[in-house]
């Protein structure tokens, strides 16, 4: 071989025996295959979408109530989907009158409500600019921010120069927020670690359970709104993205309209198993306070067609609720002697605590029951994002959402959609 190489002449051929040309096969074969698993990635297993027979797609691209209570797929515009509208109805348009500095403009009582914490600062910012930009440049509603910690000079300087709206920051009272006397701690400590290992979300944070009880039935009695009636709730880190060029509160006010929503969830049964108990327990001792059935949403409350496991578990309560991140709403039905009663209820059977009772959840059951369901409006027409979910609406007026998106999380998330029961039951109003 060395005279071959340096002679320029060809080498000889050498030849494997068989045996060793199989070893070589296999090694190249396992060679390759293992490049495969390191570069290849596995893709998550995604359980299929669930598709309602109720509701084909997202009515903000297609469909229309048809009666009062019901709802049927309406087929598309000739042209594509059909485009999503404000409401109908007389609608107080922004003017000069507006202006943030004007003592005689035609605002409500009414302000955007935010229960925020020092740290949240950045993510409020967000959240206002995103209003700001789409809707209160507009009409210039004050803030209401609330804390259990006094706010910083920081977070009232960044939020200020966000709004030309007046921006107040109140302290909520001690015995507002602090977990009440009749709460054990080792049971509440035993129930938060049950509600851990269930995998159930802000279970074990005490700080959860005391937010969710004082949005429940504290927040409406702050000195500070003593003389407000309605409120916009926002959350740091949402996103709105739609031009809503009317004025909500005036909506709500001249429409009698007591609850507007755009977002309708399935909740964790495992955090809520005693809840529609105790619910009962009220209204059978308090059957003045609930309203004809033939008027109410309570068959949304209640049904068990379309998760029958979460009926089951949450002991004949469907889940469904409003997703209250998002709410606009009459604190006057929060100061009625019906929700007050029922509130306090609720709060003496301990559930804050020992369970996961959020405020979603009581205020959806409170006016499923108390409530006409002809007065809670679906908000369809503002563009909305509370990580995972999305109302996305139809509209030229909308940017930064694909229309009709419910998530844009796992497919499994679909099933959490409980609009498709609203409608079915109330309608689209």
């Amino acid at each position: 071989m060395v005279d071959d190489i340096y002679s320029g002449t060809r080498p000889s051929t050498m030849v494997f025996p068989k045996p060793m040309r199989a070893v070589a096969l296999a090694s190249l074969l396992l060679f390759i295959f293992l490049i495969f698993q390191v570069l290849h990635k596995p893709q998550p297993i995604k359980e299929p979408r669930v598709v309602y027979p109720d509701m084909k797609t997202d009515p903000n691209l297609e469909g229309k109530p048809r009666g009062p209570r019901s709802f049927q797929v309406a087929p598309a515009a000739a042209d594509g989907p059909r485009e999503t509208h404000e409401p109908t109805g007389n609608l107080w348009r922004a003017t000069d009158d507006y202006a943030a500095d004007n003592s005689n403009a035609p605002r409500i009582n009414a302000t955007i409500l935010s229960l925020v914490r020092n740290s949240e600062i950045d993510g409020m910012v967000q959240s206002m600019r995103d209003l700001e930009r789409t809707w209160n440049r507009k009409f210039n509603y004050p803030w209401t921010f609330f804390n259990d910690e006094p706010f910083t000079a920081e977070f009232k300087e960044r939020t200020r120069a966000e709004t030309n709206a007046a921006c107040h920051y109140e302290l909520i009272p001690k015995e507002h927020w602090a977990v009440p006397p009749w709460i054990n701690d080792d049971l509440f400590r035993e129930s938060a670690q049950m509600l851990a290992e269930q995998d159930i979300q802000y279970g074990d944070m005490v700080s959860y359970h005391q937010m969710c009880r004082w949005n429940s039935g504290f927040f409406y009695h702050h000195p500070a709104l003593e003389h407000t009636r309605y409120y916009w709730r926002v959350e740091p880190n949402v996103h709105f993205f739609c031009d809503v060029d009317y004025d909500v509160f005036r909506y709500m006010h001249d429409h009698n309209k007591t609850y507007g929503f755009t977002i309708n969830l399935y909740d964790a049964p495992q955090s809520i198993p005693t809840l529609w108990p105790e619910t009962l327990k009220f209204i059978e001792a308090h059957p003045e306070y609930v309203r004809d059935e033939a008027v109410t949403a309570r068959p949304w409350l209640e049904d068990k067609e379309r998760r029958p496991g979460h009926h089951e578990k949450a002991n004949g309560y469907s889940t469904c609720h409003f997703w209250s991140n998002f709410e606009i709403a009459d604190m006057d039905f929060w100061r009625s002697k019906a929700y007050e009663d029922y509130f306090n209820h609720l709060d003496r059977a301990g559930g804050f605590f020992y369970e996961r009772w959020g405020d979603a959840p009581v205020h959806s059951i409170a006016l499923g029951l108390f409530e006409d369901a002809s007065r809670i409006h679906w908000f369809r027409d503002i563009g909305y994002q509370h990580i995972p979910y999305f109302n996305c609406p139809n509209s030229p007026k909308c940017q930064g959402c694909t229309k009709g998106m419910f998530t844009d999380g796992e497919d499994f998330l679909y099933k959490e959609d409980c609009r498709p029961n609203w409608f079915k039951y109330v309608g689209m109003g």
